[in-house]
């Protein structure tokens, strides 16, 4: 993958100042800004209705901003129509030609280009060797997978050359194997190319292995920007922590704040201790989130200087590399607990079965703290 520009507002190549667009009066995108580096993959992540699609069709000259402005290479982009942009984009469905070859889809861009016929062929050719289909030119869509449909429409959307590459959803229509090599794919294509890819996208999994930076995307605004570590491991509100992965969350009340920063949860009926102490003042209403993976189960007491609770196991899920289990506290709480299955071991062998009496312990910088 890409490494995450360090300072992307120095060298923007596309920014969306203060981009809003409404539709009937009701805000799809709010006062919006990024900044987006050279040859960065960047991915606008969110559920249904965020507004990520109708910020990326801003983009492409589809819909234009109420308010705000988007400039690409330095170019104010306001006025300027689609086919006249430096963009190009690829979309979910693929849109390929059923009756034309795979050389001629990705040939049909270039019609218009003042090109002759041996530069459109050594175009096409270059194409098909970045995709990795040279064998397959003559072939017609229904006659190829899906995984090398996307890569016929990747190689399309490529072969202009655009300064701006935007993919809608790339890999929606792909099975989940498929979808994770092919991710792999498009990154090593674009660091190959050096275009700036703009990818929307709902798949969380999707979007942290693919960008260099992500834009959380909650109803028209963009709540987070960062790298997938930094969204992750670093959420700053309650919705990021909760989109982005999993994550056990409860309110709480700073206590103290010295050193570390120690919150009383009554979720857990303990007072927790966490690493976190910025920005806090004791008496401060707080949530606390703990992801999964990062609370730990045994069967015995941990040692002290670490959260600890016990409870019972209400649930179990085994997923082969990993196992799901959720604890009950006995203040009612059900805890989710991810527990990674390092060797080869038989079922009665699992850390703790249904009904067992467990331990859960987190260290206390895998406690986050947020605001809201």
């Amino acid at each position: 993958m890409n490494q995450p520009s360090q300072n992307p507002a120095d060298s923007a190549f596309v920014k969306i100042e203060n981009v809003t667009k409404t539709f009937a009066g009701i805000p799809a995108v709010k006062n919006v800004s990024i900044d987006i580096a050279k040859g960065e993959l960047f991915a606008l992540l969110g559920g249904s209705g965020c507004g990520k699609t109708t910020l990326l069709r801003m983009l492409a000259g589809f819909e234009i901003p109420t308010a705000g402005r988007i400039l690409i290479d330095g170019k104010d982009m306001t006025g300027v129509p689609p086919y006249e942009r430096p963009v190009n984009m690829m979309f979910q469905s693929y849109a390929l030609f059923p009756h034309m070859t795979v050389e001629k889809n990705i040939a049909y861009g270039l019609k218009h280009d003042r090109m002759t016929d041996a530069q459109r062929k050594d175009r096409v050719k270059q194409m098909l060797d970045l995709v990795q289909l040279s064998e397959l030119g003559h072939r017609k869509p229904h006659q190829l997978s899906g995984g090398q449909r996307q890569r016929v429409a990747l190689a399309r959307s490529l072969a202009k050359h655009p300064k701006v590459l935007l993919l809608d959803e790339p890999l929606g229509a792909l099975d989940k194997k498929l979808r994770e090599h092919t991710q792999f794919e498009i990154a090593n294509i674009q660091d190959k190319t050096g275009i700036t890819f703009v990818v929307v996208t709902h798949d969380q999994e999707e979007a942290m292995t693919l960008a260099t930076r992500i834009a959380v995307m909650d109803r028209g605004e963009v709540r987070q920007i960062g790298s997938a570590t930094e969204v992750y491991e670093y959420p700053n509100c309650a919705f990021v922590a909760g989109f982005i992965g999993s994550a056990n969350m409860l309110d709480g009340v700073v206590r103290s704040v010295n050193g570390t920063t120690s919150v009383e949860v009554p979720g857990l009926g303990t007072t927790v201790e966490a690493r976190e102490t910025t920005h806090l003042a004791a008496g401060q209403s707080i949530k606390v989130a703990v992801r999964p993976e990062k609370i730990h189960i045994t069967r015995e007491p941990p040692p002290p200087g670490i959260n600890a609770m016990e409870g019972t196991v209400d649930d179990l899920a085994y997923f082969g590399k990993d196992s799901l289990y959720r604890i009950r506290l006995a203040t009612g709480t059900v805890l989710q607990v991810n527990n990674v299955n390092a060797r080869r071991a038989a079922e009665s062998e699992r850390v703790a079965q249904w009904e067992d009496r467990v331990w859960l312990s987190f260290e206390p910088s895998s406690v986050i703290l947020l605001k809201d």
